[in-house]
């Protein structure tokens, strides 16, 4: 293990902080650069928060045990300039009071929507919040965005991170069973921020987790309409006027969904009347394949993000509902100012037979890792 610092400063701990973080004592090897800041910024429930800075001297991510939160991403464009390429808030803090759509979230118990809010469980009928008109979004009312996770930092020669922990009780948010998760997000020496989720249960439930950053690798100037993006994905499912799907897996040839030679979103956008917020098919049943998903490029910037996972499907959505949002630095967010790309189940899993099941059972153990990679292009 390596002691852990940032610009040359000692990690900042406090008494709640030091109980629940490990602190390494050995000095730091003058060729590794991965350093890590922590700083309590408020509490919630009685809990502590914190902000935690990951860098490994070329590129920083900064997060939040609050809400498993990834809050900014430092990444230097083609001329070395670093600039954020998420859509956030100044602070922390703010993600506590201020209403937002669920910017660097992680989404759970269920990521993505159910139907009318209900699913049916060896016979059980289950009722969740309609938080999204009249259907269940990301986990409720107060999914896993809005708790506090139990943090721990960790480091070794090619990766740090902070590693989270937490405990779903049975009944939270209607969902049966208590479910147990750990989280790790780690920043690497190859720039690559790695997203890994594991859950257990004591009782027969569904699960289906991911992160729900809004990226822009123009640095926040604009909106994303200029990016160009692939996907190796050969077909979709299909959506309802309430963006549940239909339960069709549809072919993407002759469709504005056909990304799998590159494409300028304002293209598609023009195509598909509109923007997306659909699920792409990576794959058609589950395997510990880490596929390529998604490669977005910005020509201007000359920042590329590669998307890897072993889920098997992502959720392209295109900030079609964002609209004058006061954002970090000053800036008004609107329409397509920002792309999630959500690894996940595919959406409403439990109420299509034809799906990936999102069931989870006692002794089974929930799996997901996620990765961006993040590199320049002159």
């Amino acid at each position: 293990m390596k002691y852990l610092s940032l610009f040359g400063l000692a990690i900042v701990l406090s008494g709640a902080f030091a109980c629940s973080t490990k602190q390494t004592q050995e000095p730091i090897h003058e060729d590794i650069n991965l350093m890590i800041k922590a700083e309590k910024v408020a509490e919630h429930d009685s809990q502590s928060i914190f902000r935690y800075i990951l860098d490994n001297g070329t590129m920083q991510v900064e997060l939040s045990n609050y809400g498993g939160l990834i809050s900014k991403i430092i990444a230097p464009d083609k001329t070395g300039k670093l600039e954020n390429v998420t859509l956030t808030f100044d602070t922390v803090e703010e993600f506590l009071t201020k209403p937002n759509p669920f910017f660097g979230a992680t989404a759970g118990r269920i990521a993505n929507r159910i139907a009318k809010g209900k699913f049916e469980l060896d016979g059980k009928t289950y009722e969740l919040a309609t938080n999204n008109g009249e259907n269940h979004l990301h986990g409720g009312l107060v999914g896993f965005n809005k708790k506090v996770w139990t943090p721990e930092t960790y480091t070794n020669d090619s990766t740090v991170g902070v590693k989270m922990t937490y405990l779903s009780m049975d009944g939270e948010e209607g969902y049966p069973g208590t479910l147990s998760t750990t989280l790790w997000m780690e920043l690497t020496l190859d720039n690559t921020l790695r997203i890994r989720f594991e859950s257990t249960t004591d009782k027969k439930t569904i699960v289906n987790l991911t992160n729900h950053t809004y990226f822009n690798l123009g640095g926040m100037k604009r909106d994303v309409q200029d990016h160009e993006f692939q996907f190796w994905a050969d077909a979709y499912t299909p959506v309802d006027a309430g963006l549940i799907p239909t339960g069709e897996i549809k072919d993407v040839t002759g469709t504005p969904f056909d990304f799998r030679s590159p494409k300028i979103l304002a293209d598609q956008i023009v195509a598909n009347g509109g923007g997306f917020d659909h699920n792409l098919v990576m794959k058609t049943e589950k395997s510990d394949e880490m596929k390529h998903f998604a490669k977005v490029r910005h020509a201007e910037s000359g920042r590329v993000m590669d998307m890897y996972s072993d889920n098997v499907g992502v959720q392209f959505y295109t900030a079609n509902f964002v609209k004058d949002f006061s954002g970090a630095d000053g800036k008004t967010y609107d329409k397509h100012w920002g792309f999630c790309l959500e690894s996940q189940n595919w959406p409403d899993a439990i109420n299509h037979d034809n799906f990936p099941s999102p069931i989870l059972n006692p002794g089974e153990k929930y799996e997901h890792t996620i990765e961006y990679r993040f590199s320049v292009e002159k």
